[in-house]
């Protein structure tokens, strides 16, 4: 989900975000079947971090399309955690630098958003603070697709037509996906208690 921007990242932001620079994207962007098995690598990741972090951990959530039943994804556990301050990186990147993910994308400018790489599951570890408008837009995106069935299906249809075409890097996959993205996920809000 790329609810962040209505724009397409340039090259030049790319190169700012990422620690070590934008990786390319090689070939098709992998969009697979729903897998019975993303919970539960969702669960572990969730233990090791709480293990890790303790009570640093202000939040922890599994989001993303490999959060929704029945959705076709890229198969990447996304999971967003809340800390303290994601700007105070000595505070919690430590401990989960020392269990091998590698931090890849800092975003001091959108809610000190850090993304993180796990180091052996294909895992997305975002870092957020608290109250996060982002956090929020993702639960709400999350829980509106597993109860709805029709955007469910346009995202997935959506993520499958895109899938088929060639990207420089995947954040310009993610970032075609916006207008979608933006549609459902006003549904979800105007609907969310």
């Amino acid at each position: 989900m790329n609810s962040k921007r209505h724009k397409d990242y340039t090259d030049e932001e790319l190169a700012a975000i990422w620690v070590d620079g934008p990786p390319p994207q090689t070939g098709h962007v992998h969009v697979a079947d729903y897998d019975e098995q993303w919970p539960a690598l969702y669960r572990r990741e969730a233990a090791r971090i709480r293990e890790l972090l303790a009570d640093k951990v202000l939040l922890l959530e599994h989001v993303g399309s490999t959060s929704v039943p029945g959705l076709a994804a890229k198969p990447i556990i996304d999971i967003d955690l809340v800390v303290a301050d994601p700007a105070d990186e000595p505070a919690y990147l430590p401990p989960l630098q020392a269990a091998g993910y590698r931090l890849v994308i800092r975003e001091p400018g959108w809610d000190e958003h850090r993304a993180l790489k796990g180091p052996d599951t294909n895992v997305n570890l975002h870092v957020w603070r608290p109250g996060s408008v982002e956090v929020r837009r993702h639960l709400a995106f999350r829980d509106w697709l597993r109860a709805n069935e029709t955007d469910r299906t346009l995202y997935a249809d959506t993520k499958r037509h895109l899938a088929t075409r060639e990207w420089k890097y995947l954040q310009n996959y993610a970032d075609a996906k916006s207008d979608v993205v933006t549609e459902i996920l006003a549904r979800a809000l105007a609907n969310r208690p």
